[in-house]
């Protein structure tokens, strides 16, 4: 999580930046780690492997604007400001029963459920198949590794056919250079959605024990 601290930080205004190094900071994340990048499984060779079909940036939007406004933690932003992040995300209607995510791939993308049901599977170590949640539309899948860089920690299935939009960290890099702002709002939002989605689910684990 050290890289969302650097980026929200504030930076003296005489500091020059240098090559924008704030921009690639999430697509270059993976490599800086040391990860081969054939493990990565970037979004627009998932979409294609489960014959995702794009979704017109309108409906999107729409669908996007009308259940964040309602989230606790995503209605912080406003609608001019959701519609504004319209060019970074990519929509797309996805069929029942294909992985979204699959567990401990590499992914630098994540997934805001627009329509549709998922279900977030973890596969324990002893081979028990846990099931963590089924999501509902409006929540986001896979933001822990566009954050940190981490393998995936579970695997989310689509239960019947979904609605999606997908931000992937090339997009939230554009993001960054051309509305650093907006993107310094939305990382800070996802970091708290996730702290809370980590402590449900460590309870959840401490349960099974």
């Amino acid at each position: 999580m050290k890289g969302i601290f650097e980026i929200l930080k504030p930076r003296p205004r005489a500091e020059p930046v240098e090559e924008k190094q704030d921009s690639i900071l999430f697509s270059t994340a993976f490599a800086r780690l040391g990860v081969d990048a054939s493990l990565l499984v970037p979004w627009e060779a998932r979409a294609a492997e489960i014959d995702a079909k794009r979704l017109t940036a309108a409906r999107g939007t729409k669908l996007l604007q009308a259940l964040w406004v309602k989230d606790k933690y995503m209605s912080h932003l406003d609608g001019q400001s959701i519609q504004s992040m319209e060019r970074y995300f990519d929509f797309a209607t996805v069929p029942a029963n294909r992985d979204l995510i699959r567990q401990d791939e590499y992914g630098n993308f994540m997934i805001v459920l627009l329509s549709g049901a998922v279900a977030v599977d973890r596969v324990q170590p002893w081979g028990e198949r846990l099931r963590l949640a089924e999501t509902r539309p409006g929540e986001i899948l896979g933001e822990m590794s566009l954050l940190d860089s981490g393998i995936r920690f579970s695997a989310c299935t689509t239960m019947n056919e979904c609605e999606i939009a997908a931000l992937s960290a090339e997009a939230m890099d554009d993001m960054l250079s051309a509305n650093p702002q907006l993107a310094a709002n939305l990382i800070a939002l996802l970091a708290r959605k996730l702290s809370l989605r980590l402590r449900v689910v460590s309870a959840r684990l401490s349960e099974k024990k």
